[in-house]
């Protein structure tokens, strides 16, 4: 390779090393991706509505992702690293653009939103299908499915949010396992842990800036700019609403097209730091497997790139540490990736919060505790040089505080709210069920309602009706969100007793309590994210510690592979399955079909939610003691070779003499 090719790490850029250009471009790819990853995760509710369909399809859309990086993982991170590392990451960066373009299109293909009403779509909008017995003028689609809804696009553009989100996942696939191993190739050795730390910062500061985004963008209705907000009768709050999850989307694809770009100049390959001027001569001439001035060296084919594939493999699978590793990131991989893709849509339905304040909550009480956690972890490493039995200590028992402490959240809980016919009675008793003919009751039973249509209303008696028909309201006044019901039988029947009963739109508010629990459980989220954070680092560094500097860039892209096969890919799946099962009313596509969940039994779904990652978690601990025992053999062992070397060496030398 001639110096053109390869330049030393320290030389100057515009005043910045080399390594430091790449560092500093890599800091923003890795925004750029984890900011573009954490927008699609707050996504998932979104499109859940804006398509109507279930969390367990939401489920397969998040695991796509996953796919597509499955589809180029070990080729990228094997070969990739024989190749020229920037110039590929760049071509990723690009192609996370176009990913993230095309999932954006649907809305595009959509039309509007069509909110799923009681409310005739009439110009008189006090026109209702209310508690009377003729209610044939009034019937709603869902009811009598046109014969040609199955020619509308409905939910069959969420195919195209999949294929997008397939392209991304190919995008991602090599910045993290070419970037890494390019920082490891060239970086001191005491530099590393810090350069990585920096790079673990990078990845709390994308999701960060795209939480930041997803709130602001699921605040502002989905056909923005084209729908009046006189015309629409929910609130962020509603079950029903969609935000523009479109916006957010554009201004990803727009920032991963950018931060591609430094990438394109940068050498592929250089000097490790520190080295002097006559190491570099040096390394010219033993270490650069490619010299373009030597007319006797044979250029690398893909044959001869892949011939130490198996090789590679065997020596990986024989190392107990590494797949020791993998086994843990599997299983906890397992557990919060199923979270974090639902915590918004638990945030939502345990504590009565809008898609937009949840997001924005999440976001702001755990990530930058994250981004803390992650630098002084990494700094920690640096300073005290830590050893990989060591590190793997500290990973252990800061994670195990952290699992004891989540525990917690098990009483950070709000009390159901009382939905007629599906968590309380009629008559106001608790009760949970899952059928459709509870909401069918003496004071409605005349009234010819629609059973599967959900437009809730709040009663004086503060309890929720699923439609203003099912709370036997007779009559209504005023337009829009502002209508109320009145002569509402139901209420009534539920032993309120007022003069006027009466129901307004939307859902009755939680209880007080619900708002405290809130906090406390936001707060709990803090230390845990900031506690397991610290143990990240350490962690890590057993991973790459535990590998020779050829196995680096495979290694970690095998271990991204097992990570994404095991866990990114069926996690989100049976995750979203599980938490259909605890669905009390579902909502109603244009063909009458079963569409997105409107209401959860939110003690079950608790109990789902923060049950399954508690098991998997407490189960990831046997293969992390397995690791300590293993190190800590492997220590002993080595200090007793220092030990006894002096030893033999005088026994040689008494020998000698005599």
């Amino acid at each position: 390779m001639t110096k053109a090719e390869k330049q030393s790490a320290g030389e100057k850029f515009c005043c910045i090393s080399r390594l430091k250009v790449f560092l500093l471009a890599l800091l923003l790819a890795y925004v750029g991706k984890t900011m573009s990853g954490a927008y699609m995760n707050s996504l998932f509710t979104q499109l859940e509505k804006q398509f109507n369909i279930p969390a367990s399809l939401v489920g397969i859309i998040n695991g796509s992702f996953e796919i597509g990086n499955l589809l180029l993982i070990a080729f990228v991170s094997y070969f990739g690293a024989k190749l020229h590392r920037p110039r590929i990451i760049a071509l990723g960066c690009t192609t996370m653009s176009f990913g993230c373009l095309l999932i954006s299109v649907p809305h595009f293909l959509f039309g509007r939103y069509s909110i799923e009403s009681s409310i005739s779509q009439q110009e008189n909008f006090s026109v209702m299908p209310l508690c009377l017995v003729n209610q044939s003028l009034f019937s709603l689609p869902t009811e009598e499915p046109s014969t040609d809804c199955e020619k509308k696009p409905g939910s069959l553009l969420w195919i195209f949010v999949m294929f997008g989100n397939i392209v991304r996942g190919m995008g991602e696939t090599p910045i993290m396992p070419l970037g890494i191993s390019y920082l490891e190739d060239f970086a001191k050795a005491e530099n590393s842990p810090f350069y990585l730390g920096c790079v673990h910062t990078a990845t709390v500061i994308g999701p960060f800036l795209g939480l930041l985004l997803a709130s602001f963008c699921a605040e502002l209705f989905v056909d923005l700019g084209s729908v009046d907000a006189e015309d629409i009768t929910i609130t962020s709050t509603d079950a029903r609403w969609v935000g523009a999850w479109w916006l957010g989307i554009l201004i990803c694809a727009s920032l991963n097209l950018l931060v591609g770009i430094p990438f394109w100049f940068l050498p592929r390959s250089l000097l490790k730091e520190g080295e002097t001027s006559e190491s570099v001569e040096m390394s010219k001439k033993s270490v650069v497997p490619l010299q373009e001035n030597d007319k006797n060296e044979v250029k690398q084919t893909v044959y001869e790139i892949a011939k130490d594939f198996i090789p590679f493999l065997k020596a990986l699978l024989r190392n107990p540490v590494y797949m020791l590793f993998i086994c843990i990131t599997v299983i906890q991989f397992n557990a919060f990736n199923a979270m974090l893709s639902f915590m918004p849509k638990y945030v939502e339905q345990q504590f009565g919060k809008s898609a937009s304040d949840a997001i924005f909550l999440i976001g702001v009480y755990n990530l930058p505790v994250i981004c803390i956690g992650y630098f002084f972890g990494g700094l920690l490493m640096k300073k005290f040089k830590i050893n990989i039995y060591q590190a793997a200590k500290i990973a252990f028992w800061v994670s195990l505080l952290e699992y004891l402490l989540y525990f917690g959240a098990y009483w950070t809980i709000c009390d159901t709210s009382p939905v007629a016919g599906l968590t309380v009675s009629y008559e106001g008793m608790e009760q949970v069920s899952y059928a459709e003919t509870t909401l069918l009751a003496a004071c409605n039973r005349d009234c010819d309602c629609p059973l599967k249509t959900w437009d809730p209303v709040c009663g004086n008696n503060g309890i929720t009706y699923v439609s203003p028909c099912l709370a036997g309201c007779k009559s209504s006044r005023g337009t829009g969100k502002n209508m109320v019901f009145e002569n509402c039988t139901c209420v009534a029947a539920s032993g309120f007793s007022s003069q006027n009963i009466s129901a307004t739109l939307g859902r009755c508010d939680g209880e007080e309590n619900c708002e405290k629990m809130l906090h406390y459980f936001l707060i709990l989220s803090l230390v845990c994210s900031f506690i397991f954070s610290l143990s990240a680092m350490p962690g890590y560094m057993v991973l790459i510690r535990s590998l020779t500097p050829e196995e680096k860039s495979f290694g970690v892209g095998i271990h991204g592979l097992a990570s994404r096969v095991f866990a990114g890919i069926p996690s989100p799946i049976y995750f979203g399955a599980l938490i259909d099962t605890t669905c009390l009313k579902w909502g109603t596509t244009n063909c009458g079909g079963e569409g997105a969940c409107r209401i959860y039994d939110i003690v079950t779904y608790r109990w789902l939610y923060l049950g399954l990652p508690a098991i998997l978690r407490g189960v990831s601990y046997i293969p992390s003691a397995v690791i300590l025992l293993i190190l800590k053999k492997k220590l002993k062992s080595e200090n007793q070779v220092l030990l006894n070397a002096p030893v033999e060496m005088q026994s040689k030398e008494q020998e000698a003499l005599k």
